[in-house]
């Protein structure tokens, strides 16, 4: 199989001491898998490394796995840790130069010091964004008092990458059926009807310049665009956009390959969407770095599109 250089965006690694941030999302993980998943998350050399080779992987964007911070009940505490994660990253990355970069972890719960940890983590040490784990405690991003947050982000002219969480509050129709909770459904559905608050609340028309990321081929959203035009057309419901919904599916928002290896679903996310707007992603170390590599290798793309989805939409997006 003939290697194509890669950048990967969706990549966890696990801080000293969050591992209790984390038992809501891993309690139902096999006891063996999961030891082997918290193994690979701590490594930063050999597994890791080792890996990336096997897939031509040159780089990694690293973040800090699910929920992190976002879990955190306390705010104070939230800034405290925000900041030890991402000082950790940093040294690890340092470590690293060539073969790492790094999202930030952000204490959203203040609006205010998550632009702050933002800015430093780019401006003092060299982060290319930031990575969340959906809603604080059930707030969600496009309230207003996170614009003051979105025009920091803007200026400094990084993606947000946002990132599965559980709901807030359990529908009712996942009531009694926990495999459907989480990252078979749950998640997707959750981040997904994030994003679209951010696109209907109008974050984008205020700060049109901001991009978020949205993993798993874009949460279902591409597949969706059509639809979006179609009914808003018809339940407005007193809304106002500067644009088509469609239209900011693709420009603000951008999608990574991560966790969905399917041939058929990257060819209608690029129809739909534009190859500029899809960037390949493994999800390590909860997915197959192998799976994904082969995936993109043999995809039914031609070689330019190939390269622009491998690594060169990645490196624009994040200057790489």
């Amino acid at each position: 199989m003939t290697r194509v250089k890669k950048i990967a965006l969706e990549e966890h690694f696990m801080t000293p001491g969050f591992q209790a941030y984390s038992k809501g999302f891993t309690q139902y993980i096999d006891p063996a898998v999961f030891a082997d998943l918290g193994r690979r998350l701590a490594d930063f050399d050999e597994l890791r490394l080792a890996e990336m080779d096997r897939a031509g992987i040159d780089i990694t964007v690293l973040s800090q796995t699910g929920p992190g911070v976002q879990g955190e009940a306390d705010p104070g505490l939230a800034i405290t840790r925000a900041k030890q994660s991402n000082d950790f990253l940093a040294g690890q990355i340092a470590r690293h130069p060539t073969r790492f970069a790094g999202f930030a972890s952000l204490p959203m719960h203040d609006p205010e010091q998550a632009g702050r940890e933002l800015e430093r983590a780019v401006r003092e040490l060299g982060f290319k964004g930031s990575l969340v784990n959906g809603h604080t405690h059930g707030r969600y991003y496009d309230d207003p008092a996170y614009d003051a947050f979105w025009e920091r982000m803007q200026a400094l002219d990084v993606p947000l990458y946002l990132h599965p969480t559980d709901a807030y509050v359990k529908p009712q129709v996942l009531a009694g059926h926990p495999e459907l909770d989480g990252a078979a459904w749950g998640w997707g559905v959750e981040t997904a009807s994030h994003a679209l608050r951010l696109l209907f609340g109008g974050v984008f028309d205020r700060f049109p310049r901001l991009k978020i990321i949205l993993g798993h081929m874009g949460e279902g959203l591409p597949f969706q665009r059509w639809r979006f035009d179609s009914r808003f057309a018809v339940y407005s419901h007193g809304v106002r956009l500067a644009r088509a919904p469609s239209e900011y599916i693709g420009t603000n928002i951008v999608i990574t390959t991560s966790g969905v290896c399917s041939h058929g679903a990257l060819s209608g996310a690029i129809a739909e969407m534009g190859p500029q707007a899809v960037m390949f992603s493994v999800d390590y170390p909860y997915e197959s770095t192998e799976v994904a590599a082969q995936f993109i290798e043999e995809a039914p793309l031609d070689e330019a599109t190939r390269a622009q989805v491998c690594h060169g939409n990645a490196q624009r997006l994040l200057k790489l």
